[in-house]
């Protein structure tokens, strides 16, 4: 080993994904995973904490009654939608039972990530409107929000009102490409899609060299 090794200190570098429903962020966030990512998923995080049995799911549940409980005792998630995508002064109650508590989960998560020389990203929807996490760059997948209207109604089953409701409620495709340090464009085909990503890890390999 080299004297120099000897003050070699690991870097995490912690990155941004983001982008709009509908956008094809969680086929971009699996696919750099495969590559060698770490990704901290915050849907994933909602979904662990809302689980029957935990405080996420008990306190949505003194607020908006048994309504939202499936017969199993899982989240009814449509019910929760129809409710606060409705109601702005709902959607604020149901994001401040949720958010501190998603907020920190993630944060124990990428506290368990330094010192390590990972890459990890934090695949949050709301990453810019958020705010609330400094990274050393962020990924936008970026789609047209007509593509993103369709892919929803054919692939998730949703009423393009639903959908184009929820558009609304997220950050315009301006202002997620105003903060993108790299941009995955996906209004194409999966063949397209599979090359941005490529050049995205390429992109990522390099910025973890030089930093």
């Amino acid at each position: 080993m080299s004297s120099n090794a000897l003050w070699y200190v690991p870097a995490v570098l912690l990155l941004g994904l983001t982008g709009g429903i509908g956008s094809g962020k969680s086929t971009v966030s699996a696919a750099l995973a495969e590559r060698g990512a770490v990704v901290i998923d915050a849907d994933a995080v909602v979904r662990e904490l809302q689980a029957p049995g935990g405080e996420v799911l008990r306190a949505m549940v003194e607020h908006f009654g048994t309504r939202i409980v499936e017969a199993d005792g899982s989240l009814d998630r449509q019910a929760v939608a129809d409710i606060v995508f409705n109601d702005p002064e709902e959607l604020k109650a149901l994001n401040a039972i949720v958010h501190p508590r998603v907020g920190e989960e993630i944060d124990r998560r990428i506290e368990a990530q330094r010192g390590t020389d990972d890459v990890v990203i934090l695949d949050v929807p709301l990453l810019v409107e958020s705010e609330a996490y400094q990274t050393e760059g962020i990924i936008v997948v970026d789609t047209d929000p007509e593509i993103a209207v369709a892919r929803l109604v054919e692939f998730r089953g949703f009423k393009a009102e639903d959908a184009w409701a929820r558009i609304k409620l997220q950050a315009t495709r301006e202002q997620r490409l105003a903060k993108a340090a790299f941009v995955v464009p996906n209004d194409g085909t999966t063949d397209e899609l599979a090359a941005h990503i490529d050049a995205c890890w390429a992109w990522i390999e390099a910025k973890r060299s030089t930093d």
